[in-house]
């Protein structure tokens, strides 16, 4: 993807606030960040739409994002980690040689066939807590505007809210957002707006 500096940082933008908060920002938000005029942003985003980065619904506000199937140099890095062998959380099992490698880009990234790409969102909360994923854990999520029932999403509320739980459809037509944990109530909307789906979760220790 071969974009300028400037350029990146506006579909980061873009890409950042559409995940938060469900809309773009305006050309006055992003020329404020950015410290350039309304006219200098404009043709960045001209040129951002042309590479096939950006799209736009034509008479709609706060409408840009990233195209279906863009990913942004960031979304593409790989971490690749000595895979030595497989390790007993109960019985103990035989030691054994192996050389391989632990990609997390082929572990997380789009399946083949696939499109989407990945970014990360740090844990708040312990509402998915029986599903192993707990307060302070990083989810590595696919972007995605819809779901199929029973997967983990992030999903923005009518209430600008952004929340991740698993993605039911009740008879009614409304959608269900369930926690894993009976502290907390399951979420009934009308709608909201799908945000990726959690595809990892990833945890530090130190």
């Amino acid at each position: 993807m071969n974009l300028t500096p400037r350029q990146l940082h506006i579909a980061q933008l873009i890409r950042d606030a559409r995940v938060s908060h469900g809309y773009s920002p305006t050309i006055q938000e992003i020329a404020d960040e950015l410290g350039v005029s309304k006219v200098t942003v404009h043709e960045h985003i001209g040129a951002l739409i042309k590479k096939g980065v950006l799209q736009r619904e034509p008479n709609k506000a706060r409408s840009l994002s990233l195209s279906e199937g863009a990913a942004l140099p960031d979304e593409e890095h790989s971490l690749k980690f000595p895979l030595v062998g497989r390790i007993a959380a109960g019985m103990p099992i035989e030691q054994f040689e192996q050389r391989d490698t632990l990609d997390l880009e082929q572990v997380f990234g789009p399946r083949v066939g696939s499109t989407g790409a990945t970014f990360a969102l740090q844990v708040t909360g312990m509402s998915m807590q029986d599903e192993g994923i707990l307060d302070g854990d990083y989810v590595i999520v696919r972007r995605a505007n819809t779901a199929r029932p029973g997967e983990r999403v992030v999903a923005l509320l009518p209430d600008g809210e952004t929340t991740l739980k698993s993605f039911f459809r009740e008879p009614d037509g409304r959608i269900r957002l369930q926690p894993a944990n009976d502290a907390f109530e399951p979420i009934i909307v009308d709608h909201c707006n799908i945000q990726g789906i959690v595809v990892g979760v990833m945890r530090r220790y130190n």
